[in-house]
């Protein structure tokens, strides 16, 4: 192990001598380390068999979101999605909460919503976890989020065997109707893509940060929704959201089914612990 981290060190532009290393938690799909040299201090996670632009997504991503000089993100210093051995080197970010963290952290997100692109989707496709996600641009929210987003997870449920029956039916009779709750015309918001509870965390002085983004441009609300699913955020993130960019009217009625998605992306991932919850927005709204 220690070779492949003199080896991404290197490539990052770091001769000096390693110091410590240490494995730290990092989810469940990624190796990651804790590496320190008499340069700098380091984040390195490695993948033995990454899908191909794993690691070259994440980084565009992060970059992505740092371009909105709205929320801090590490500083990516380099990647490889080389077979065997892929990694990406990113600065170490370590602090502790302060007493205003969780509203910067809501005043920050709505301030990278307030950056706006021009197509709905991305001109790559990405990844949520490790399920692939087939994008590209859209000038319609209702189109993308439909034909790239909902299909998508229907076709691999049919193909998982976690899409059939009654279930099925339903799904596939709520995207023929979905245009009576999702948007057609909104603005494109620049989004982390996944924002759980664990994919943000505190830096030096109380600093939010965010973490293993999913990047795409759509509906803030689409965000906003996935974070109330997992829990993670507080009242003060939420108020301080509403401070800086307030919801539209039209959130609650669409907030199930933008956390549809990503309960359908945990349904065919993880198995049927989450069919239950799919199956009570499915017949709220395609009863």
């Amino acid at each position: 192990m220690n070779e492949r981290i003199e080896q991404a060190l290197y490539q990052a532009g770091d001769g000096e001598e390693i110091k410590q290393v240490k494995q730290v938690a990092g989810g469940s799909i990624n190796e990651s380390y804790f590496v320190q040299t008499g340069m700098q201090t380091y984040f390195i996670k490695y993948h033995a068999n990454a899908p191909e632009r794993f690691f070259e997504l994440e980084a565009k991503g992060l970059n992505m979101s740092s371009e909105t000089n709205s929320i801090a993100v590490p500083e990516v210093f380099t990647y490889s999605d080389e077979r065997h051995n892929a990694f990406l080197v990113m600065e170490w970010v370590e602090g502790s909460p302060s007493a205003d963290t969780d509203r910067k952290l809501g005043d920050h997100i709505a301030a990278m919503h307030q950056t706006i692109g021009n197509h709905h989707g991305f001109d790559d496709d990405t990844f949520i976890g490790a399920l692939p996600q087939k994008n590209g641009l859209f000038s319609s929210w209702l189109e993308y989020y439909r034909d790239r987003r909902l299909k998508a997870q229907l076709q691999m449920g049919i193909e998982r065997g976690t899409m059939t029956g009654r279930r099925r039916e339903r799904m596939e009779k709520l995207l023929e109707n979905l245009d009576k709750w999702v948007p057609d015309k909104v603005e494109p918001s620049y989004l982390h893509g996944d924002l759980w509870g664990g994919n943000w965390l505190s830096g030096p002085s109380g600093e939010p940060y965010v973490i293993d983004p999913s990047f795409l441009y759509g509906d803030r609300h689409f965000e906003l929704a996935f974070t109330e699913v997992f829990g993670g955020y507080s009242s003060e993130f939420y108020q301080a959201y509403q401070d800086r960019f307030p919801l539209a009217p039209y959130y609650e009625d669409v907030k199930p089914l933008y956390q549809l998605y990503y309960l359908l992306v945990h349904l065919n991932m993880f198995g049927e612990a989450y069919g239950r919850s799919v199956d009570t927005i499915l017949k709220r709204y395609a009863g």
